[in-house]
């Protein structure tokens, strides 16, 4: 008995981690579209809320949209940001296993709330094939909202992008994988785990903002601690191209805030 339950417990994992993997593409977005509230024509009209499995983007913003821009009001007024704000940028960063918010209205680029990644498989270096396991690295955008997930919520990134592409093509690589997302729960192949809690906010906080308005940068690590290398012999020639994209983007968010910081604390709050 103790044998067989073992065993069932094994399958079930396996599983669960097979379903987050490029070989069962379970977590299909569904394409983007303003959400309509029915409330302005009826003012206490509640639409109903459809079964799991059959939710639209409307239906989590009805269960979630509260709770979470609740929460994301308190961060935005804590940076002096205007909520919602105009963009956003996502920087994951694998090492640190950490994704910060940052986001702008009329002015600069400001940090909102930094998360932690709850899981993401792989190691330092860019994603190059379809069940390599990594995580990418790069600057992308989102690419579609799943509010069917069975990671609870997701969000599809546009891996590969056109840089991922072209190299993919110059090497022949012709699997350079795909279905790379930002989810919740706290396992994952490849993808960002966020955690239930997390990802509601920051799938409210798309919905709101907009995908077309919304940034992803994955880095390595913090290049703002350590300079972003390629010693390693394993990685790809042009990782010194992508690294320096890399460094670049999350370089300039953090500029604006270090000018402000040194001209004092009248300059922070204006």
């Amino acid at each position: 008995m103790k044998s067989t339950h073992k065993i069932i417990v094994s399958l079930a994992l396996t599983a669960l981690l097979v379903a987050c993997s490029e070989y069962q593409p379970i977590d299909t977005p569904t394409v983007i579209t303003p959400v309509k509230s029915q409330t302005q024509s009826k003012p206490n009209y509640v639409p109903p809320i459809n079964p799991v499995g059959q939710r639209t983007v409307e239906d989590i913003v009805q269960i979630y949209g509260v709770n979470a821009t609740r929460k994301l009001n308190t961060y935005f007024a804590k940076a002096k940001v205007s909520f919602p704000p105009k963009e956003i940028t996502l920087v994951a960063l694998k090492q640190e296993k950490k994704l910060e918010l940052w986001a702008r209205d009329n002015a600069e680029f400001r940090l909102i709330h930094s998360y932690n990644i709850q899981a993401a498989s792989g190691v330092a270096g860019p994603k190059l094939r379809l069940g390599d396991e990594q995580v990418p690295e790069g600057i992308y955008r989102i690419e579609g909202l799943n509010p069917n997930s069975h990671y609870h919520l997701s969000m599809k990134l546009n891996y590969p992008n056109e840089f991922d592409l072209f190299h993919a093509a110059q090497e022949g690589r012709t699997e350079p994988g795909s279905n790379i997302f930002i989810h919740g729960r706290a396992v994952s192949i490849g993808c960002l785990a966020m955690g239930d809690e997390t990802i509601e906010e920051l799938f409210i906080l798309t919905t709101q903002v907009g995908a077309e308005n919304v940034k992803v940068v994955i880095a390595p690590h913090d290049p703002r601690a350590t300079p972003l290398t390629t010693d390693s012999a394993q990685l790809p020639i042009w990782t010194t191209e992508l690294y320096a994209n890399i460094s670049r983007e999350i370089h300039a968010l953090s500029t604006t805030v270090k000018s402000a910081q040194s001209m004092g604390p009248q300059a922070i709050l204006h």
